[in-house]
């Protein structure tokens, strides 16, 4: 550190081209290359070394944190095993839903049933693997934020920056363009589309705040009204205040106000405008600026609550996809720092 000079060319290598080690790094990334169940394009395995790769362009200087590249962050090795299986899943899963949407054709059946259960198997052990990562490094009293992949990927990382508060409240953010409130979307078990539900169900999250939704189905849209857990801010309603004069600011604390003290947040990159993201999986028109999302991020900083975890999935494998994304890791880094 002595040495490094934040004012010229960054590390090659390291993310955000800082000269971390992961054994030094405050805050931890996982990187997690999956996007087996993705129901509309794949190619979000390959976000976190383009992030990493392109990280290194973006200068350090924040208004409200001069200082910021003092931060010691650091990205775990990517897990080349991982990325290969789910390039060999995600050939099975696309043949699996073709002939879910060929009408599942009886000759053909057994052999699908097969694929599925295989699919079903390994995203388990995934899960399980991504638990077990993040509980490690939390242990060691290193924070850790998740980053994908597509949004099945972070369930194990929810699952172990829970448990730290057994026994406090807890609520997500989750920012999307979708519910992810669907059981088992299209059989798989840990689908992308599925991500919120098994939070709901395998962990003790006392909310679930969304911020973005425009895309989801009636048996979601059932489940959001009948369910005290969850406040959802749909994208159009949030639209419809702003279009009338409410100010983004108040909209943010309101927001805010349904979170208790400690808050995981969940970022799927649809949630924003499809012009920052147009090679995530499943891109859907409307979303929030890039500045809507910073400012949300900064109210939720002053508000005094802690953030205890966080996720970055869906950046898509291009250039500017990755540039934003890693813009937008680069401020979820400084929620979190204290």
């Amino acid at each position: 550190m002595a040495d490094f000079d934040p004012n010229g060319v960054g590390l090659k290598g390291a993310l955000f081209g800082l000269p971390y080690t992961v054994n030094e790094a405050k805050i931890v990334v996982l990187p997690v290359p999956w996007d087996v169940t993705v129901s509309y394009r794949s190619g979000t395995c390959k976000a976190p070394a383009q992030m990493l790769d392109e990280s290194s362009q973006i200068d350090y200087f924040l208004l409200d944190k001069p200082h910021a590249w003092k931060t010691a962050i650091a990205m775990a090795e990517i897990p080349g095993v991982w990325q290969s299986l789910s390039e060999n899943l995600r050939l099975k899963a696309v043949e699996y839903i073709n002939w879910l949407e060929d009408g599942s054709p009886s000759e053909q059946r057994d052999a699908m049933l097969v694929y599925l259960k295989e699919i079903n198997d390994e995203c388990t052990q995934l899960m399980r693997y991504v638990e077990q990562e993040s509980s490690y490094y939390r242990d060691r009293d290193q924070k850790t934020i998740l980053l994908g992949g597509d949004h099945s990927t972070p369930l194990g990382h929810i699952k172990a920056c829970l448990s730290t508060k057994l026994g406090k409240p807890v609520g997500i953010l989750q920012i999307d363009a979708h519910a992810d409130l669907r059981k088992a979307y299209e059989g798989f078990k840990y689908s992308h589309a599925s991500v919120m539900w098994n939070v709901l169900q395998e962990t003790n999250v006392d909310k679930l705040v969304q911020l973005g939704v425009r895309d989801l189905c009636e048996e979601e849209a059932a489940y959001i009204r009948d369910d005290e857990r969850i406040t959802t801010f749909y994208h159009q309603t949030v639209r419809d205040r702003l279009f009338h004069g409410e100010y983004w600011s108040v909209l943010c604390d309101e927001i805010i106000h349904n979170l208790p003290q400690h808050v995981y947040v969940s970022v799927d990159i649809d949630g924003l405008n499809p012009s920052l993201c147009p090679q995530t999986g499943t891109p859907v028109p409307g979303g929030l600026t890039f500045d809507e999302l910073t400012f949300l991020f900064t109210a939720l900083k002053k508000s005094g609550k802690e953030v205890i975890g966080a996720d970055l999935v869906e950046v898509g494998n291009a250039e500017w996809d990755a540039n934003v994304g890693a813009r937008v890791l680069w401020q979820l880094v400084h929620l979190m720092d204290e």
